[in-house]
């Protein structure tokens, strides 16, 4: 398929850069007081403030640039928005900057990420301009880190943004395809009607009906270490089957493959900083089509467990293909399995877009995960195994139902149905959106990643690394 992500890097350390004064709003005066009378009286007189991602160009006499400043603003006003450094640099003019800041540590690395992720574009079908202004890599920072993080989440957003026309079943294997012979990774497909043989009756039930065959995409990586499985929801285009969904809620579902596009994003950065943990990645990609073949409301399948699945919602798709990848993976008893989808409307009402809901019983990575959310500025919300909610998955004539009727705690059930299918192994699931519905600092409208910069933070605790 050939994607290649934007490069997002920082700018060679070989340029002349332009001094550029990360200040927060109570440190303002301070530095002014050491500024020269016409650094002052232009600070002052552009009504300057340090407000979070407030710029200003600062000119010497001889009408060149002296320096440039960005606003940090305070603690309180950084709480309502996360990447000023990003907001500020989309607002300054052309050129290389080099910051200067009091910053070290996680703050830092977050606000020269942001300012990466800020220049990201998605150019492929019309042109599309990137912010001009270029970061030198903050000293006392893992530029190559940061730049990985990047290259990543831009791998995200770019899948998530290319249209199911160009970015169904087929595509998507093609671009784990390529991410696997970048890093040297294994890589196999069952498709098609293999799937039946080799006991995946759910993937290729849910995608039998498209033009494109469904398949089971696995990629794996590294001899040593923890085992570590990542599942990801690659439903390329949701009609919502028989169950048609109006054309407003249908108007978006090219981002019903953000869980594989988000897992892949996050298998590229751990390949890439060489995480020392056997990694695999396991990728239902299907289109929930309406065709004379399509499954049925009323069906009752037998998945790859062996548990039988009521089906009173053809929409409900993305956990029956899940289903049948988490069952699979757990046969390889791996350390820690987590699976990420766009599943349910149920958690965008809950939590609204930011927020990456996520289920686990274990305490342990509930704790890293919290700890490398706020490290990574990528937040994520707990949500709970409610096992008292497990009857509304049980109908009586089958095993499980993959819809629940009366639209309570969707995303909950959703998450019960799944960890059904996670036998015993260490198992979270997020239920993550995908999408930024407005632009924000370093995050442009569009497809975008969440909670795989909080998980690669916290892996190393979690996997003992």
């Amino acid at each position: 398929m050939d994607l290649k992500p934007v490069d997002l890097k920082f700018a060679s350390v070989d340029v002349d850069a332009t001094p550029l004064y990360l200040l927060e709003a109570d440190g303002l005066e301070a530095w002014l007081g050491q500024q020269s009378v016409p650094v002052k009286t232009w600070v002052k007189g552009a009504g300057f403030a340090a407000k979070p991602g407030e710029a200003l160009a600062v000119p010497a006499t001889d009408g060149s640039m002296l320096c440039a400043l960005a606003g940090y603003g305070d603690v309180a006003a950084r709480k309502r928005g996360r990447f000023a450094l990003a907001a500020a640099a989309a607002r300054l003019p052309e050129g290389n900057y080099k910051l200067v800041s009091t910053l070290e540590g996680p703050e830092l690395e977050a606000e020269a990420l942001g300012w990466l992720l800020g220049q990201y574009v998605f150019d492929r079908y019309a042109e599309a301009k990137a912010p001009a202004a270029r970061l030198l890599a903050p000293e006392g920072m893992n530029a190559a880190k940061i730049e990985a993080i990047a290259k990543g989440e831009a791998l995200t957003r770019d899948l998530i943004n290319t249209p199911a026309n160009d970015m169904g079943p087929v595509a998507l294997e093609a671009a784990a395809s390529e991410l696997a012979q970048a890093h040297g990774a294994e890589f196999h497909v069952i498709r098609g009607e293999a799937l039946l043989d080799e006991n995946f009756p759910l993937i290729h039930t849910v995608g039998r009906a498209s033009d494109q065959a469904p398949r089971l995409i696995d990629m794996r990586w590294g001899a040593a270490g923890p085992k570590l499985t990542l599942v990801g929801k690659g439903v390329c285009f949701d009609t919502g089957g028989l169950n048609l969904k109006p054309g407003a809620s249908m108007a978006l579902m090219k981002k019903d493959m953000g869980g594989a596009a988000t897992v892949l994003g996050l298998a590229h950065m751990i390949m890439a900083l060489e995480l020392k943990v056997q990694l695999r990645v396991l990728i239902p990609a299907v289109e929930n089509a309406v065709s004379s073949n399509a499954f049925r409301p009323g069906d009752i399948l037998t998945s790859r467990k062996g548990l039988t699945v009521e089906i009173n919602n053809t929409d409900a798709e993305g956990r029956l293909v899940l289903a049948d990848a988490l069952a699979f993976g757990a046969e390889g008893t791996p350390d820690l399995m987590i699976s990420m989808a766009t599943l349910t409307g149920a958690a965008r009402v809950a939590v609204g877009p930011d927020l990456a809901p996520y289920f686990s019983d274990d305490e342990g990575f509930v704790s890293a995960l919290e700890t490398g959310a706020a490290t990574a500025q990528d937040p994520v919300w707990r949500m709970p195994f409610w096992e008292a909610y497990e009857t509304m998955i049980e109908p009586g004539i089958a095993d499980l139902d993959n819809a629940p009727s009366g639209g309570f705690a969707g995303c909950i059930t959703a998450a019960l149905f799944l960890r059904r299918f996670a036998g015993d192994v260490n198992y979270a699931h997020f239920d993550i959106y995908g999408w930024n519905p407005a632009a924000k600092p370093a995050r442009p409208k569009g497809g975008v990643g969440m909670a795989a910069r909080a998980l690669l933070e916290a892996l190393p605790e979690v996997l003992e690394l």
